[in-house]
């Protein structure tokens, strides 16, 4: 070794062979051993050559030479144990690295300034600190030995060049501190990145902990979980094969394609959670839920039409209309399918019928004999009072409880796709903050877009386009335009009296013997009772309330059986022991013998019924006041009517004074709500009798709504309110010539027992309504 000193200071220097390593950083202090190559084994060779046997160990770095090198002696050189030569070397101390120099073989010499560490009492504070560090990571290794070794170190810059050995630092790591002389520097970031590498170990330590705990609780439920089925397999009380083999059951469903797809994805997702999860109950339900429904599954239908009209004619009295409906449905079919144009759940196959008409007219009962007719299977779907919209889609699956709507659920219990569905009362639907139901049926009720019908809990395409959807409703002005305009309406308007005793006599007097325990041969009951029942103890479009009528008189009569008598026949004078008294009695020839009262027609949510208005004056400013619950449109008419008598008392005959006092219009009953325009002509009628003195002839019934210039406008419901005529004892009425056509529609009966009268004039009903002699001669 040469030493030289230069300028001030007395520097020295050394020259010695450089031995580069790549892969591994030597700090001061450290006993290293490494494999030698050609260009390490000639340092090497130098260093032993030379009379002290040192070398400068430098990191190899690709973009540039090492600034510092740590200076050491070779204490041993050898072969590793796989024969490769090696040689152990110990490090002393760190050196600055200087300009390159010539030497003797084929080593590099360079310059080299060996460094110096400068200890002050910081740097001994921070010594101390790391450590208490190193001891706590040493400690969870549990290198014990190790930490005895550090406990005996006191040297501030050999502690810190002791981090060398760290596994936990990297090589870039290493490499700053081989180039950093400043101890108390170096010292900083050793205390740094071990307390980074404790809060690490802290945390893999703590996750590890939790996964083996998680592992070991999983392992203990699986082991008891084959205890508890080997238990259950030796006592015989095993679950039944295949109950939870869902992906078996997959396999084995005949489902489409896009369904067996949705099935596998939630089989796998079972298969992957825990039994723990709340989320693996709600996928096992779900399954449970799209495995049950009838994805393939249709009933085949019956095309013989005429044995179809029979079951139908036999099951209902009437309905002509229905009836035709179904059996042209049924032709249609069966022509399409000699043709071999039937696609069964093709698009467009199915139906959407709204029956439409008063309570007890058999509306829901037509819809079973429909689906006996066709030879599907009948499920009954009650609206009534829905207003949650996911009763109709379903609740999403993420809810607790979710469950499908109301028409899954309808085709999960018919066992088949293309049932007969009947919604019962659909215009009892509400809408709230739960959302509009009715908005929810558009989808389900369009013959276009039900092959796709997506419930929310399903999230799958269900075909409808094949189910027969049979909707009832009383009031069809409370269904909303767009749902029905969706469906084909047919109305049900009511029975005329002769049909009532024809249904009493054919199927309610049959069923009621059946459930009093009665025979025909212990009780009959003649048609004119029947028919005085009809008339004078029920006001209804319906049988419902007559229905109940005959199972009360049945009653009695098993009562008189039980009690002796041998037979019981039911004729007019017994109607009064057995049901009481007449509830209804003709009441127009009494209502309107007076001045100011006119009998009209109107349709309510009952069916057709006769509306009294009643006109009065006194003396006071003259007004109008308004009576008997009248909604806007109705209070209107009243308005028009009043102003037509006035400007045309001349072609009534009367005096306008007459009009020019304080007008009081009363509709009874009071307690029911009233609203529309057709009692119009009614209110003129009732006025131009008042003003007259002349009072309306009782036979007389009218319905028609009115303008200021006494045009006679159409009305709806005429069938109805021509039935209600009829019932009441009415005999004449005055109806709007724009209704010729809806005579069509009313029971030939009715129209021979009713003078219709078609009139475009106001001033032609109150010319025929008033009990005198024509208005203009009685004013000439």
């Amino acid at each position: 070794m040469t030493q030289v000193s230069e300028g001030e200071g007395n520097v020295s220097h050394e020259s010695l062979p450089v031995l580069f390593v790549a892969d591994v950083v030597v700090l001061p202090g450290m006993v290293v051993p490494l494999e030698l190559d050609e260009s390490s084994r000639a340092a090497i060779d130098a260093a032993r050559a030379s009379s002290e046997g040192r070398l400068l160990i430098a990191p190899r770095l690709e973009d540039r030479y090492a600034s510092y090198g740590v200076i050491a002696s070779v204490e041993r050189v050898g072969r590793f144990s796989g024969g490769s030569p090696a040689a152990v070397l110990r490090a002393e101390r760190r050196g600055r690295i200087g300009t390159g120099v010539s030497g003797p073989g084929a080593a590099l010499w360079v310059e080299v300034e060996p460094v110096d560490d400068h200890v002050s009492d910081r740097a001994r504070e921070l010594a101390e600190e790391y450590k208490r560090l190193v001891v706590a990571v040493l400690q969870r290794r549990e290198a014990w030995q190790v930490i005895d070794s550090v406990h005996q170190m006191t040297d501030p810059s050999a502690i810190a060049d002791a981090a060398g050995y760290a596994p936990y630092l990297s090589i870039d790591r290493k490499r700053e501190l081989l180039e950093n002389p400043d101890v108390e520097s170096r010292l900083e970031a050793l205390i740094g990145w071990t307390r980074d590498h404790l809060a690490e170990a802290e945390l893999t330590d703590k996750i590890g902990e939790d996964v083996r705990e998680g592992m070991e609780k999983s392992q203990r439920e699986f082991l008891l979980r084959q205890q508890l089925a080997a238990i259950r397999k030796e006592l015989g009380e095993g679950e039944p094969d295949g109950a939870d083999d869902y992906r078996s059951r997959v396999e084995a469903a005949d489902v489409p394609d896009a369904v067996r797809e949705a099935l596998t994805r939630e089989v796998d997702k079972l298969e992957r959670s825990s039994d723990q999860s709340p989320e693996t109950a709600w996928i096992r339900t779900w399954l449970d839920t799209v495995l049950e429904l009838p994805w393939s599954v249709r009933t085949e239908d019956s095309t013989d039409v005429l044995a179809a009209r029979a079951v139908l004619d036999a099951d209902h009295h009437g309905l002509d209309e229905v009836k035709e409906r179904i059996v042209e449905y049924l032709a249609v079919r069966s022509r399409r399918a000699e043709r071999g144009l039937q696609v069964v759940g093709g698009r467009g196959s199915g139906a959407v019928i709204l029956l439409a008409g008063p309570p007890g007219v058999g509306k829901t009962s037509l819809g079973e004999s429909v689906a006996r007719t066709l030879g599907r299977t009948f499920v009954r779907v009650a609206l009534g009072g829905v207003r949650d919209e996911a009763e109709i889609r379903g609740h999403r699956r993420t809810y607790v409880g979710a469950l499908p709507g109301r028409i899954v659920r309808a085709i999960k219990e018919a066992g088949s796709m293309n049932p007969v569905v009947l919604l019962d009362e659909v215009d009892k639907v509400g809408s709230d903050y739960r959302g509009d139901p009715a908005a929810a049926l558009l989808e389900v009720l369009d013959p276009a877009q039900n092959h796709t019908f997506r419930d929310h809990y399903l999230e799958l395409d269900l075909d409808l386009s094949d189910v027969l959807f049979i909707a009832t409703a009383n009031v069809v002005e409370q269904i909303p335009s767009a749902l029905l305009d969706r469906m084909e309406l047919v109305t049900l308007d009511g029975y005329t009296e002769d049909d009532k005793v024809a249904i009493a006599r054919d199927f309610l007097l049959p069923r009621q013997l059946e459930r009093a325990a009665l025979t025909a041969d212990e009780v009959t009951i003649t048609d004119a009772a029947l028919r005085q029942m009809a008339a004078d103890y029920t006001r209804e479009a319906g049988v419902r309330q007559m229905e109940r009528l005959l199972a009360k008189a049945l009653r009695k009569a098993a009562t008189r059986l039980a009690t002796g008598a041998e037979r019981v026949d039911i004729d007019l004078a017994d109607l009064k022991d057995l049901v009481g008294r007449p509830r209804f009695t003709p009441e127009a020839h009494e209502r309107t013998s007076v001045p100011g009262v006119a009998t009209g027609l109107a349709v309510t949510g009952l069916g057709g019924d006769v509306l009294f208005v009643e006109a009065s004056a006194h003396d006071g400013p003259a007004g109008l006041t308004l009576t008997g619950q009248l909604g806007d449109v109705m209070k209107e008419s009243a308005q028009i009517a009043l102003t037509f008598v006035r400007s045309h008392a001349a072609d009534l005959g009367v005096d306008p004074a007459l009009l020019d006092r304080a007008i009081h219009v009363h509709v009874p009953a009071g307690a029911t709500p009233k609203d529309g325009p057709s009692a119009g002509i009614t209110m003129v009628t009732a006025l131009a009798s008042l003003a007259s003195g002349r009072p309306v002839r009782s036979e007389v019934g009218m319905t028609g709504e009115v303008t200021l210039n006494g045009r006679v406008l159409p009305i709806g419901g005429l069938k109805q309110k021509l039935l209600a005529a009829q019932r009441n004892g009415l005999t004449e009425v005055f109806v709007p010539q724009r209704n010729e056509p809806d005579l069509d529609d009313v029971p030939a009966d009715v129209l021979e027992a009713l003078t219709v009268h078609l009139v475009g004039d106001v001033l032609d009903v109150v010319r025929g309504a008033l009990a005198q002699e024509d208005v203009a001669t009685a004013a000439a």
